[in-house]
């Protein structure tokens, strides 16, 4: 069982990797005592979407990467396989594990229903405040709807996990709802007595390269939302030969699924080493199994094509003292598809304070104006990790409720 092999370490080392802070040692002791309902218990009470992230953590690099199992044999504990038995059990077999709290008589805004924004909205009606989330997509769930690889989170997974966290009472959501547009922050502050961000980044960079305008060229984001919200997967165009330009999750996943969809060739090129790919080596290691090329420290410079994509052509790269610089050796690609994965970038920040294109706050979530509070991919602090996103939201509702009860 795997839950023998956990040496159920006092200073676990695995715990101070998890960006929640799940207590893993007691929820394994749980499970091995024959208690998965109450190992998921544990879980859920420092990560409410303790169920997606069993499925989509980087656990490689995260607690298992702590793992003293894995530093003594290169094996380390299943924690992700234990956390996703435990949550699925508790999900399956019983009702929501938590109960409100006598409602308060506060009002608190949360726009966005991704990770962050749920997590936030969960802890703040528990504690409870009456919350209203504010969703410009028709589903719930941010990435984890529209951004994770359909392999990775099936059967609806995302949906039914946001319903099952709203079951606490005390939240509605509203869709259609987008900053900027149907809502605004100072309209917001106005009407409720505090405000968490939770927006994501909606914008993605542009690569600049030279060339004609062709048809082809896509963004990685609105190809994964397309493919996870896609009733009938012959009706999803893909090329014979493919380019993902990138070198995140985001570029994994979507080289990963044009393979599976029957691209010839899939390659992804990223313009620095290996090592300093933000996805990591397991994810790397999985694309190439599945039949991606992977070429790296190469960066595109233009595109060619006729009305239609027919090639991009890269710069070797080389990384010194000084930094990434272009070495002027040149290849061409066949490609008739490429999709960008190359980041993405702030909407509206509605008169917050950023830099390098996020939200800055302080401390759980605060930012620079009175009553709002940010959290997930579009703060300074967020590292397009769910689980990441998960504890700012949390955080940041543990200040919020803090404040308005002082």
């Amino acid at each position: 069982m795997a839950a023998d092999r956990c040496y159920f370490c006092h200073d676990a080392p695995c715990v101070t990797a998890c960006p929640t802070e799940i207590d893993i040692p007691l929820f394994i002791r749980e499970i091995q005592a024959g208690r998965p309902e109450t190992a998921a218990r544990e879980i859920f009470e420092a990560n409410i979407l303790g169920g997606m992230c069993a499925r989509v953590c980087p656990t490689e690099v995260l607690c298992e990467g702590a793992c003293v199992r894995e530093a003594a044999e290169g094996k380390p504990v299943q924690i992700g396989l234990l956390q996703r038995h435990a949550t699925d059990s508790l999900m399956a077999r019983q009702g929501h594990p938590f109960t409100r709290a006598a409602r308060t008589g506060k009002r608190v805004a949360v726009v966005g229903a991704g990770p962050a924004g749920l997590s936030c909205a969960h802890r703040l009606a528990r504690h409870g405040h009456d919350v209203v989330i504010f969703e410009g997509a028709p589903k719930p769930g941010g990435l984890n709807e529209y951004g994770i690889a359909a392999y990775k989170s099936v059967d609806e997974f995302a949906a039914r996990e946001a319903a099952w966290i709203m079951e606490i009472g005390g939240i509605e959501l509203r869709h259609g709802q987008w900053l900027g547009g149907e809502i605004t922050l100072e309209t917001l502050r106005d009407e409720y007595d505090a405000v968490f961000l939770g927006i994501g980044l909606s914008g993605v960079n542009a690569l600049g390269l030279d060339g004609p305008k062709v048809e082809g060229m896509h963004d990685a984001v609105t190809f994964i939302s397309a493919l996870r919200q896609c009733e009938d997967l012959s009706t999803l165009p893909i090329g014979r030969d493919v380019v993902v330009i990138g070198g995140g999750m985001t570029a994994i996943d979507c080289a990963v699924q044009a393979k599976g969809l029957g691209a010839e060739t899939v390659t992804l090129v990223y313009r620095r080493a290996r090592e300093r790919m933000g996805a990591s080596r397991f994810e790397q290691d999985l694309a190439a199994q599945r039949g991606v090329r992977l070429i790296f420290e190469a960066a595109p410079v233009a595109v060619e094509g006729e009305g239609r994509l027919s090639g991009v052509v890269f710069e070797r790269m080389g990384e010194g003292s000084e930094g990434l610089a272009p070495t002027g050796d040149r290849f061409t690609l066949p490609a008739d598809q490429m999709f960008r994965a190359v980041g993405q970038r702030l909407g509206d920040a509605s008169g917050l304070k950023t830099v390098r294109g996020k939200v800055v706050t302080q401390g759980s979530g605060r930012t620079d104006m009175d009553k709002v509070w940010a959290g997930g991919d579009c703060g300074v602090g967020g590292d397009d990790l769910t689980v990441t996103a998960v504890a700012q939201g949390r955080d940041a509702a543990e200040d919020i409720h803090g404040t308005l009860t002082d």
